[in-house]
This record gives structure tokens, sequence and C-alpha cells, in this order.
């Protein structure tokens, strides 16, 4: 009987095959060249993955180490992908045996109706119990197969997702830091403009004090100063802002890196050319792409997990133990239990729901490849946009370079026709003020064009190694 029993077993077994697809990644595309990549501008060398190094500033080093070791974001994602190598190994050891140790110890009373004519110390009995006991649900249809490779490919997503916000919270900080040195320049520009408006009004006064100037002039300088330190604090309230996420990306209370951060320093210098990797490396790259990937084949590994409970799911079950009425008989001759059985559960006729699941995992599957699809668009869209905004920035600071010089010297020269009576004050404060509008724009021009290369350099995947 139990020949009978086994032989179709081992042919289950040999025969065994995993119900639904088999996955096969789809062919990524292979861009011939990315379209705003200028030759003057961008070379096809590997990209620069700590990219924020080339800019030889310590304190940035310092602060993005700082972030890749505290940063909550960061903490979070790793946690999840622990956890999800937690349930990967989980779920491989349902393809073994589940063995379990058991032990009891039990008395039991029978009453009278039970055992009648017994005495009361004759119903009375004593019950002692140990054993081992096994449970294997033989995969012949690949269900736990299946669920291993769908976990197992979520665990490989959940590595690129830790990768993908490795790269967030790499370029959030360092476009931060560079917003804060460009807010601290534009404070400085301000600051200056207001020092010379200053002097400018003391001349007027001067002037007005010995008879030679008007009232009027005084007032409109007056007016300027005022307009320039109007600026001060706004700015000042920025510098503020950006000090404080700068800390907290890095994993510290707010207030902590005033101290550290509020001594100005000047904005990075912009290299002249920038490596972009082949096109076609790029998204190979792109960790939110392979996550994309990843997550097609869990959907197409769930396609077999319930594809397989349209067939039967053999379980077999094993027990060996002793058990007796004292401790002195538990490991006697005659105390021995086992128990092998084999069972099968089929829900045939639940079939109507199970291919509705079925139905539910296909529809799952074409959901991420279409996600999967959009991804490759978006990290090619961000990427050649990413490229004209840096190109298209880098021409605006060249003209506001010429601008601001060109708006010093005259508010120079126009002071200096102011003093020999040449021109009237009007035409002063309107010099200095367009200096200032002039100086402020390259300011902002400057960070402007070091954001855009950290969006870049975002877009190119930099800050986690492939």
């Amino acid at each position: 009987m139990r020949n009978l029993l086994l032989s179709p077993i081992a042919m289950l077994l040999l025969a065994a095959c995993a119900m639904g697809p088999d996955y096969t990644a789809p062919e990524l595309p292979q861009p011939d060249e990315l379209v705003r990549a200028e030759s003057g501008l961008y070379t096809t060398e590997a990209v620069e993955t700590a990219f924020w190094r080339r800019f030889d500033d310590p304190m940035l080093s310092q602060l993005v180490d700082e972030a890749l070791d505290a940063n909550h974001d960061l903490r979070i994602g790793l946690a999840r992908y622990d956890r999800s190598l937690a349930l990967l190994r989980q779920s491989r050891g349902d393809l073994a045996p589940r063995v379990t140790l058991e032990g009891g110890v039990a008395n039991q009373r029978l009453s009278a109706d039970q055992m009648p004519g017994g005495s009361r110390a004759d119903r009375d009995s004593d019950s002692i119990d140990a054993g081992v006991a096994a449970f294997w649900e033989l995969d012949f249809f690949g269900r736990v197969r299946r669920s291993v490779e769908a976990q197992r490919a979520e665990a490989e997503a959940t590595a690129a997702d830790l990768s993908a916000l490795q790269v967030v919270v790499v370029g959030e900080l360092v476009d931060t830091y560079f917003r804060l040195r460009g807010l601290q320049e534009q404070l400085r520009v301000a600051q200056a403009n207001a020092e010379n408006q200053r002097e400018s009004l003391a001349l007027v006064d001067a002037r007005l004090d010995a008879g030679r100037g008007t009232q009027f002039d005084s007032v409109r300088a007056r007016a300027q100063l005022e307009s320039t330190l109007s600026r001060i604090p706004a700015l000042e309230g920025e510098i503020a802002a950006a000090t404080h996420r700068i800390a907290v990306l890095t994993g510290k209370s707010p207030g902590t890196m005033v101290a550290m951060l509020e001594r100005p320093a000047p904005p990075p210098a912009l290299p002249t050319r920038v490596a972009t990797g082949l096109p076609g490396e790029l998204l190979r790259r792109r960790p939110d792409i392979i996550a994309a990937e990843r997550r097609l084949e869990v959907a197409s590994a769930r396609i077999g997990v319930a594809t397989a409970d349209l067939y039967p799911r053999f379980t077999l079950t094993g027990l060996l133990g002793t058990q007796a009425a004292s401790t002195g008989d538990l490991f006697g001759r005659d105390s021995e239990t086992r128990l092998v059985a084999l069972g099968v559960d089929w829900s045939f006729l639940d079939a109507g729901r199970v291919r509705a699941r079925m139905a539910a995992a296909d529809a799952d599957a074409d959901a991420n490849l279409a996600h999967y699809e959009q991804a490759i668009l978006l990290a090619l869209e961000e990427t050649e946009t990413a490229l004209a905004r840096y190109a298209q920035a880098l021409r605006e600071r060249e003209h506001l370079v010429d601008a601001a010089v060109a708006s010093a010297d005259a508010a120079r020269q126009a002071r200096v026709r102011f003093e020999v009576g040449v021109i009237d004050f009007l035409e002063v404060i309107d010099a200095e003020r367009s200096r200032l509008e002039a100086e402020d724009s390259l300011a902002r021009s400057h960070t402007r064009s070091a954001t855009a290369l950290v969006g870049l350099y975002k877009a190119l995947a930099g800050g986690w190694e492939g």
C-alpha cells in the first residue's frame, strides 16, 4: 500500500512545474543620443556618482556624508529593505518542511456516565507525550516557488527604492546648500549696495547743509536706501529656512547647524564640461527604472501563485513521538507513536473565485508594465529637460555677468558726474537701482545654474553607486 502511495508522488515530483508565465525582463530601449546634450558642454564620459566632491567644498562633503549616515528618510528606507529581506527568508523557509517539537502533560477524569461502575480513582488518568512533528507542502505546481520568486523580486525592488531615495536626499541636500550660498551672496550684494547708498545719502545731506543740494534729493536718497534695506530681512529669513532644512536632512535638530553655516562662503564654481555617460547607460543606471522592472517580475510571479490555486495542494505530515501514563514509561518500548499522512486540498468547486484572482493578477501585471514603460519615458524627459535647463542657465549667466559689470561702471560714473554737477541726483538713484538689480539677478542666476546642475546629476542618477 505504501509503494502504491509513493509511486504517484514520485511521478508528480519528477513532473513538477511552476504555474504561470516564466518572467523575461523587457528589453530596454537604447537611445542613440540625448538630444539636448550639447557637444561643447557635455561629454560621454562616465557619470560622476559622488558629484558633490568636484566642487572641492569640504563642508559640503561633510554634510553629504552625515546625511547618508543619519538621514531619517534613508533610515526608513533601509528598514524597509531589511524587512523585505526578512520576508524573503521566511518565504524560502516554506520550501522545506516545518519541524516542531511538541509535548504535553494531561490529567483527565471521566464522568460516572462515561465510565459506569468505576470508582473516582479509576476514572482519573494521566497522560504524558512528547514528539517531533513535520509539515511539508509538496510544491508540485509551483505555488511556493512563485511566492519565493515574487518576494525575491520585491526585495530587489526595495533595494532599488533605497538607492533612488539616496539620490533624492543627496540631491536635495546639495541643492539646498547651493541655494543657501546663493542667498548669502544676495544678502552680501544687498548689504554692499545699502552701504553705497548710505554714502550717497551722506553726500546729499552734506550738499544740502552746504546750500548746494535740495530736500528732494535727500528724500529720494533715503527712500532708495530704505528700499534696499527692506530686502535684507526676507533674505535672512530664507537663509534661516535653508539652514534648518540642511540640519534636518543630516538627521539633526533644525537649530544645531546655525553656527556652522552662518559664515558666508562663495558660491560654487560651475564646471565647463559635464560627464553624462553614454545614452544607453542612463536607463540601466536609474534606480527608479530598476525598481519598476523588479516589480514587474513580482506581478508576473503572482500570476503563477494565483494559477496554482486551480490545482490540488498536497501536504505531507509526519509525527514521531512517545506517549505514556507516567514519566518512567515515556521512553519505554511500547510507548512509541508515529503518524505519516498525505493530505490533499483542492478547491475545484471554487474555480470561479480562483479565476477572478488570476484576472486580478493579470491586471496588476499590465499596470506594472505600463508603470515600467512610463518610468523610462519620465527618465528620458527629466534628463533632456535638465540638460536644456543647465545649458540655458549658463548662457543667461554670461549675459548677467556683463550686465552687472556695466551697471557697476554706470553707477560709478553717475556718482562722479553728479559730484561735478553734470547730472542731477535722480540719475544717480536710477543707476544705483540698476546696479542692485543687476548684481542681485547675477547672484540669483548663479544659484539657478548650480541647482540646475544638481537637477542634471539627479536625472543622471548621481549620488549612488550602480
